[in-house]
């Protein structure tokens, strides 16, 4: 590896000579751990340019390092940092800087929140994860989607790979959203009225973008995604919080002059509800009656592997107010960060134009690549795959569960791919959730769910997505007598 010559500058108040203080310039860096043994220096006459000064005088420098074995030549190859130059201490992150800008009034509007759900970086390396959302290694189809990315290189896709599409989207893939994802949830869009997002969070940003001001209200449930809640809060809307019960968001309990309902009809977030078809429609009359829209978030429709999936909302809408969000990251994989968003042409036009003043478009290697998966018949065998192995690790789930005198609240008659838990009164999952990482249990807390200030710390949601089968049964013992000790404390 070569070290750019632009991380190399002359420290404009060192002191000695041009040539002592580009020899410890180049000292610094490897006494510092910047520079690693082996890597190429700049040479000579490139770094004499870039720093404005005579070759000799690097000439020079150089050779004294050499002299020090810092560094060694290697013929008309160039320099090199010595293997036997001195090792440098473990690296470590430069000291703070002294920051003298006041931030509490620099920063105009906040965006950080506590209670975001938080997923350790190495999940992976826990023994028992019931981490919701992550791709699992056993199931996803890692051979095909490589060669899918191959192709997607490849000369004939050079254009689909390079090309600015500016505010436009790749053809292909907005053909097969079109022909074959949407017809199986009951909906039929023209490409004008489909947009590719970053994830359905992205589409769920740009629609609260489009559709709220600070004058307006939004109705979203609760519990709910908690970064829709973010989201909506940073529109500064006014925020109507509607509890939802077995059924999912109770359309009576909409209050009046709303402008936007959020609703995750299918599978409610987090408790896993399903909307009964006649809720559905009575939504769709309530917000007839308000002249509100809808936003449905359908981004797990594919999991419903135990009952074929519910129509969709927009399916059933007639006057054009259900604004559909979905995605491809929970299907295929958290990290390819690609939605949709379906809705009226006026709509998808005004999120085409703030999309593309944002990030112009999800890039095109991912785009073309998920067009070749899907339209290969890849993504329909990755889906039966899956869905056969989450029935199976589904079972385990509710028999341990069922073993222990757990309490699962919302399971979803559908499927999914995680149950809403609730323990005992008193229970602080957050605590719990601390006890159980050193057992090796990776669990979800509820609090990050719920708005208000009195919040229930009892819930907390269990994934089996990315957990070994053979694990389940042994992870709920643990949490059951993690749960079993502290109970014990109340008493």
């Amino acid at each position: 590896m070569s070290i750019p010559v632009e991380t190399f500058f002359l420290k404009p108040d060192s002191q000695g000579t041009l040539q002592a203080r580009i020899q410890q310039m180049v000292a610094e860096g490897i006494l510092s751990g910047r520079f690693e043994r082996g890597e190429k220096l700049p040479s000579t006459r490139r770094l004499a340019t870039h720093l404005g000064i005579s070759r000799i005088t690097v000439t020079l420098a150089y050779t004294e390092l050499l002299a020090n074995d810092y560094l060694t030549s290697r013929g008309r190859s160039g320099y090199y940092v010595s293997e036997n130059a001195p090792e440098p201490p473990a690296f470590a992150p430069p000291p703070e800087a002294e920051d003298r800008v006041d931030w509490s009034r620099a920063i105009g509007q906040r965006f950080e929140d506590s209670r975001l759900l938080e997923k350790p970086r190495n999940w992976a390396q826990f023994r028992y994860p019931f981490i919701y959302g992550q791709a699992d290694p056993q199931i996803f189809d890692n051979a095909n989607w490589r060669l899918c990315a191959l192709t997607a290189l490849g000369a004939r896709d050079f254009d689909s790979l390079t090309t600015d599409y500016f505010d436009q989207d790749d053809s292909e893939l907005i053909t097969f959203v079109a022909r074959h994802t949407l017809p199986r949830r009951g909906i039929s869009a023209r490409p004008d009225e489909i947009l590719i997002t970053m994830g359905a969070q992205n589409a769920l940003w740009l629609t609260a973008q489009v559709l709220l001001t600070q004058r307006r209200q939004a109705a979203v449930e609760n519990p709910c995604y908690p970064a829709l809640r973010n989201i909506l809060n940073q529109s500064r809307c006014r925020l109507a919080v509607v509890p939802v019960d077995e059924d999912g968001l109770p359309p009576d309990m909409i209050p009046p002059r709303t402008d936007v309902i959020f609703a995750t009809p299918s599978h409610q977030c987090p408790t896993s509800a399903t909307m009964p078809l006649e809720r559905r429609q009575a939504l769709l009359d309530r917000a007839r009656e308000m002249e509100a829209l809808i936003v449905e978030d359908d981004y797990e429709f594919e999991m419903s592997y135990l009952k074929p999936p519910m129509p969709a909302l927009k399916s059933l809408d007639q006057d054009g107010r259900v604004i559909y969000v979905g995605s491809f990251s929970k299907s295929i994989f958290p990290g390819l960060r690609l939605g949709y968003l379906v809705g009226s042409k006026a709509f998808i036009r005004e999120a085409r134009a703030l999309r593309a003043s944002v990030l112009r478009h999800p890039p095109g290697l991912m785009q073309r690549t998920t067009a070749y998966f899907l339209r290969l018949g890849h993504y329909d065998s990755l889906i039966r795959r899956a869905a056969r192995e989450l029935t199976a690790r589904r079972e385990v789930l509710e028999r341990a569960v069922a073993a222990h005198g757990l309490e699962i609240t919302g399971k979803g008659e559908h499927g999914g791919s995680s149950v809403w838990m609730r323990a005992p009164d008193g229970i602080d999952a957050d605590i719990l959730a601390h006890r159980l990482q050193a057992r090796e249990v990776l669990i979800e807390p509820g609090h990050a769910f719920f708005f208000g200030p009195d919040i229930p710390r009892n819930f907390y949601r269990l994934g089996y997505s990315s957990i070994a089968p053979g694990r389940i049964a042994e992870g709920v013992a643990i949490i059951a007598d993690e749960i079993k000790a502290l109970s014990g404390g109340l008493k």
